[in-house]
């Protein structure tokens, strides 16, 4: 297989410059392994999990991937930093489960002390005599976001989400065509990896950011759709059957589900159904709650929620992990390989 060669592919050790982003209640040890052993690169989404469920998907990583307990794992773990934030006594075991894990990566975002996060991974490195560093992933939207972290925080893979993501993001990010040259133009040539995030489907994709100046990319909607995903049969027939125009930015399921505490300014991206209308038109908050979960728990596509990013309409089939890494890998080498031919000598 041929490979792709740049500081990610290099950093990561992967052929594949491609990260399945880590997706609260969707991205478990069996998506990031399955991911990982395709020559990507996986997460498990932290999310509201606890440290015994952290742990129970790590180590079914663990063994999907067929390492020892002493082995390092080829997959991350991304956080909620707000999460953290809400309890500072109990963030260091939900931290210390992944570490002691010996992850490859801890991926952070959406929290106003992120930096306070990162020094405790760099301590517990330091602590264990760790041979490997563990490697940070911090996920931004703006310019001045990029520079905090490129600058105070000194991080290893910067990610830059754009306005086209699904689930949640800042409602004042920019689209990624116009947010990755943005970070691209203050960037040192001894900065971290660029990665781009949002509305990203295909090989085509991936090629496009990469020759736009990217080093990798991040998709999470298309991991979604693939058979080790936690969301139901319901969500993947949903997005499988979604359009181009199938989705909204919207704070209507935050508010159906009651998880109103997210930093200001973030909402987040979903297919569009009778929830985000009846918030849209006013509908008293716990009609639109009790209804929502009576939808959840019935699994009524018409009310109960599916993030999605703007890309979902191109993909029309569920896979596994696996053959989706491989479609991309295939696609972009195809693209790559055509974008070579337009250059005159």
């Amino acid at each position: 297989m041929s490979k792709i060669h740049n500081d990610f592919t290099a950093l990561m050790g992967i052929p594949t410059p491609v990260v399945a982003a880590p997706m609260a209640g969707a991205s478990g040890g069996a998506l990031a392994a399955q991911t990982s052993a395709a020559g990507a690169f996986g997460f498990v989404g932290a999310g509201y999990l606890t440290s015994s469920r952290i742990q129970e998907e790590l180590s079914l990583a663990r063994a999907q991937l067929c390492l020892s307990d002493t082995d390092p794992l080829p997959v991350g773990v991304g956080y909620l930093a707000w999460q953290l934030e809400k309890d500072p006594s109990s963030a260091a075991g939900l931290l210390n489960v992944s570490l002691s894990n010996r992850v490859q990566a801890i991926w952070l975002a959406f929290g106003n002390s992120i930096g306070r996060w990162i020094e405790h991974v760099r301590s517990y490195d330091a602590s264990s005599g760790r041979k490997q560093k563990t490697l940070i992933f911090v996920q931004v939207s703006s310019v001045k976001e990029a520079l905090t972290a490129i600058q105070d925080w000194k991080v290893d893979v910067l990610v830059a989400q754009g306005s086209e993501s699904g689930g949640h993001g800042y409602s004042a990010a920019p689209p990624l065509l116009t947010l990755v040259p943005s970070i691209l133009a203050v960037l040192p040539k001894d900065g971290p990896p660029l990665l781009a995030a949002g509305g990203l489907s295909t090989g085509g994709h991936v090629a496009s950011l990469l020759a736009l100046g990217v080093s990798g990319v991040v998709l999470g909607t298309r991991f979604l759709m693939t058979k080790e995903s936690f969301y139901n049969e319901v969500q993947k027939k949903v997005l499988v059957m979604a359009n181009a125009n199938a989705t909204v930015r919207t704070t209507a399921f935050d508010r159906a589900r009651g998880t109103l505490d997210w930093p200001e300014g973030v909402d987040g991206r979903a297919i569009y159904n009778k929830t985000v209308k009846d918030v849209d038109d006013g509908v008293d908050l716990e009609i639109v709650r009790d209804n929502f979960n009576r939808a959840t728990q019935n699994r009524d596509p018409d009310q109960m929620l599916v993030w999605a990013g703007t890309g979902v309409g191109l993909v029309t089939e569920i896979q596994t992990a696996q053959a989706v890494v491989r479609e991309l890998h295939a696609d972009m080498m195809e693209r790559l390989t055509f974008l070579s031919t337009l250059i005159a000598t």
